[in-house]
């Protein structure tokens, strides 16, 4: 509950920034499974719209949603193909999905596809720069190689589940800021990373140097995700 309120603060904080600014928004939670994150979004005012493969998932958002008199609509349906117009969404939400679905692409262009201009994405991945991980009680499992990782993939859900951290299905794909930033930059993105987005307002002195350098010395930027095991991006949709 905190990481997500800690989300969608910064998602407000950066949409009032925009000319355009609206008190309501329209939300897309992409993969919301039990609409945490959608009915803290809903408590709030805005329109969400949350999205799920999993049917008995939406039917415990619907149900806890009903509970807390919140008005989100959800439904049953594929993140490669969202049943949602183009440029509908002020803000797409993909929190940890990229790296469970083999089309990532598809995911991506469709969360792209639905935003408004102007209109953000949030996202929050993999980090393969990092050789610490949530995914797998294996060391430095981030940087095997790619064959290596399949094989451990196929042990996860067959005959060794032990090996895995937290998740029935652990992750498939692995992703850097750098990668993904190139992706979405393709695609008229402006992406904002974890240094791009610390609030210097209530830090020491030393604090706000630390992340003055990180921001302006491309070297310590990158020392800093390779010390992050998780990917945070939050980026907007160019006019």
């Amino acid at each position: 509950m905190k990481r997500f309120t800690r989300v969608r603060d910064k998602a407000i904080a950066l949409l009032a920034q925009r000319p355009e600014n609206r008190s309501s928004l329209q939300v897309a939670d992409i993969g919301c499974g039990a609409g945490t994150q959608s009915r803290l979004w809903a408590q709030l005012g805005h329109h969400v719209h949350g999205l799920d493969v999993n049917a008995p998932l939406i039917e415990v958002a619907r149900q806890r949603a009903e509970d807390e008199h919140l008005d989100i609509e959800f439904a049953v349906g594929s993140a490669t193909e969202l049943p949602y117009a183009d440029k509908m969404m002020d803000v797409s939400l993909l929190p940890e999905l990229l790296e469970h679905v083999v089309d990532w692409e598809s995911v991506l262009n469709e969360a792209a596809r639905i935003l408004k201009p102007g209109g953000l994405l949030f996202l929050s991945t993999t980090n393969w720069l990092c050789p610490k991980q949530d995914e797998f009680e294996l060391p430095l499992y981030s940087w095997y190689p790619g064959f290596v990782k399949r094989k451990y993939e196929h042990l996860a859900v067959t005959t060794r589940p032990e090996i895995v951290n937290h998740a029935k299905y652990p992750a498939v794909n692995w992703f850097s800021f750098y990668s993904l930033s190139r992706y979405l930059g393709q695609r008229g993105f402006r992406c904002l990373d974890r240094f791009d987005l610390i609030d210097t307002a209530n830090r020491n002195p030393l604090e706000k140097a630390v992340a003055t350098m990180a921001r302006t010395l491309p070297p310590l930027r990158f020392a800093g995700h390779l010390l992050t095991p998780g990917t945070v991006i939050f980026a907007f949709k160019q006019p």
